[in-house]
C-alpha cells in the first residue's frame, strides 16, 4: 500500500493506493472518514482491481479549505481528482456520503464510469438519527469513549470496533478545520435536494448494498434509493449495520466481485 499526494485545483489531495492490475476502482469513504476506512477490503479487492483511495477534501490528511462543503462541491471535486490522475473507464464504489458522490457522478458521467457501487448511500434521508447525533458528537468532542460508543452504534450487533479506526478518527477530526468541515458538510446535505431525481438518470450497472441492521441510515430508505434507478442490483447484508465492508470484509467483497467481474 503507497501513499500518495496530488494537487487537485490547488488543494493537497492524499490517497492510497494498492494492487497493479490494470481495471481500477476508485473508493470514497463517508462523512468524518478517511482512506483507512477501506483497508479491511484491500486484502480481497486487490487481487484482481487496482486500488484509488482518496481522503475526500475536507477530510483526513486532505487540505480543508475554508469553503461550503455542499453536495455539488464533493461531485466537483471527485471528478476533479479523477481528471488530476487521468483516470477513465473506472468503477466507483462509495459508502454513505461517499455513496451519495458516487451516485451523483454517475448521473452525468456515463462514459467515465463503468460500474458503481454505493453502500448505504446518503440523499434520501433528510432527518437525522440517534446515531448521527451520536456520530456528530464523537467529531466535534473526539474522546475514546465518545468515539467508540459512535463506532459500535453504527455497526451490527456483536461486532467489534478496531481501536486503529478510533485512533484514526480521533487524528483526523483534531486536525485544524476538521471540525468546520464536519459540520458544513452536514448542513449541505440537509439542504441539497432530494437525489431520486437524479438517481433516474444513472444508466450504468450499480449496485445498492445495505445492512438490514443499520441505524445511522435506516434500512428503510434502501428501497426507495434502489428502486429510484432502473434495473439497479440489491443486495442486504443481513445482520450487518452501516460498515459492513469493516464488518464482513470478506462477505463484502465477494458480493462486490462478483458484481464487477461480470
Amino acid at each position: 500500500m503507497e501513499e500518495k499526494y496530488i494537487l487537485v485545483n490547488g488543494n493537497k489531495i492524499r490517497y492510497l493506493e494498492e494492487g497493479n492490475e490494470k481495471n481500477i476502482i476508485v473508493l470514497f469513504h463517508g462523512l468524518g472518514g478517511m482512506a483507512e476506512r477501506w483497508i479491511p477490503v484491500f486484502p480481497f479487492l486487490s487481487k484482481k482491481y487496482k486500488l484509488i483511495v482518496p481522503d475526500i477534501i475536507g477530510y483526513g490528511k486532505s487540505d480543508k479549505p475554508q469553503v461550503d462543503y455542499t453536495l455539488n462541491f464533493f461531485t466537483k471535486f471527485a471528478l476533479d481528482f479523477l481528471d488530476a490522475l487521468s483516470l477513465r473507464k473506472i468503477f466507483m464504489i462509495g459508502t454513505s456520503l461517499g455513496g451519495q458522490i458516487v451516485a451523483e457522478c454517475a448521473a452525468t458521467q456515463n462514459q467515465l464510469i463503468k460500474k458503481i457501487v454505493m453502500v448505504a448511500p446518503a440523499g434520501i434521508m433528510k432527518k437525522s438519527t440517534p446515531v448521527l447525533d451520536a456520530y456528530t458528537t464523537a467529531a466535534l468532542y473526539p474522546t475514546h469513549d465518545s468515539v467508540k460508543t459512535a463506532y459500535e452504534m453504527m455497526m451490527g450487533q456483536n461486532k467489534e470496533v478496531r481501536e486503529e479506526s478510533i485512533q484514526n478518527f480521533i487524528s483526523s477530526m483534531s486536525q485544524p478545520n476538521a471540525k468546520m468541515a464536519f459540520m458544513s458538510t452536514l448542513i449541505g446535505l440537509r439542504d441539497a435536494p432530494l437525489i431520486t431525481e437524479k438517481l433516474q438518470l444513472i444508466k450504468i450497472p450499480s449496485l445498492l448494498i445495505w445492512g438490514d441492521k443499520d441505524k445511522m441510515i435506516p434500512f428503510e430508505y434502501s428501497k426507495k434509493f434502489a428502486s429510484a434507478i432502473k434495473d439497479c442490483k440489491f443486495v442486504t447484508m443481513k445482520g450487518h449495520g452501516h460498515t459492513p465492508y469493516d464488518e464482513n470484509p470478506s462477505e463484502f467483497s465477494k458480493i462486490v466481485l462478483d458484481f464487477l467481474c461480470k
